[in-house]
């Protein structure tokens, strides 16, 4: 879609040439919301592509993952042997279910700043323990942990003017065994549960819920739970106005959808029988 109201497009090449934030300005990445509908209250767009961040960088310590790095770029990305945690890539690049060309130009960053529930990069940077950099209007830095970063329904912790620069993954998170469970409404449709969960070395088993929530929530159990002790646990720091509601699904189907599929991924990472 044409935006017929911008007057004008900045094409900085480093953070020293990042113009001033004014009322009427967005950050241009993919685009791939920008451009779906009419956006009558923006006049000038700051092109990303300039900076030219690397997609993805390992280091002794984190994956680091640009705000710029489209879902194609992420998800043929090869890990090394030993993170367990690398199918989850595969997985939450596919709960987009979306065309390749949305693929191709679609970015991580984006899908976090846009903070919708069923946004599957916040399903998996939150469930890796990811943490966000953030670049301040002000010229500071900030770190936000992903599970804090987004705040509600297309709501996060970015004021105006701050750009999300990477999400940088702890090597430990990848290499913990996981399990993946989503379910929709339709066959093809938009996540209405997205449940993942991780166990540690140490026996600590966390479940990240989103898509059912209107914010991501982390629940940890440093001692295996029983089916009671987890539903309990659920119910606890889930409550009902958690639950989002659309078409997509309604909140007592969504909370019902949790516990089940939180459950199967006990089951699954614990060897224990589903009940």
């Amino acid at each position: 879609m044409d935006l017929n109201t911008i007057t004008a497009v900045s094409h900085p090449q480093m953070r020293s040439e990042l113009p001033v934030w004014t009322p009427g300005d967005a950050w241009l990445a993919g685009g791939t919301w920008l451009f779906s509908e009419p956006q009558v209250h923006l006049t000038r767009l700051i092109d990303l592509a300039g900076l030219k961040w690397p997609a993805l960088t390992i280091t002794e310590s984190h994956l680091s993952i640009a705000a710029t790095c489209t879902i194609s770029q992420l998800d043929a990305f090869t890990c090394p042997t030993d993170w367990l945690a690398a199918p989850l890539i595969s997985q939450c690049c596919r709960a987009f279910l979306a065309s390749f060309k949305i693929w191709k130009t679609a970015t991580v960053g984006g899908n976090l700043c846009m903070s919708l529930p069923a946004g599957p990069m916040i399903s998996l940077t939150a469930a890796l323990d990811g943490v966000c950099t953030i670049w301040k209007s002000g010229g500071d830095e900030q770190t936000i942990p992903v599970v804090d970063f987004v705040t509600g329904n297309q709501s996060n912790r970015l004021a105006p003017g701050d750009l999300l620069r990477q999400i940088d993954i702890p090597i430990a998170a990848m290499k913990r065994r996981t399990a993946f469970r989503q379910i929709s409404l339709a066959p093809v449709g938009r996540s209405g549960t997205l449940v993942i969960g991780s166990l540690d070395a140490n026996g600590t088993l966390a479940l990240t819920v989103t898509a059912s929530t209107i914010r991501p929530v982390r629940i940890s159990f440093p001692a295996p739970p029983d089916a009671t002790s987890l539903r309990d646990a659920i119910a606890r720091q889930i409550t009902d106005e958690l639950y989002h509601t659309d078409i997509h699904g309604k909140p007592l189907w969504r909370k019902h959808m949790t516990l089940r599929l939180a459950e199967e991924i006990r089951a699954e990472l614990l060897g224990a029988t589903p009940s």
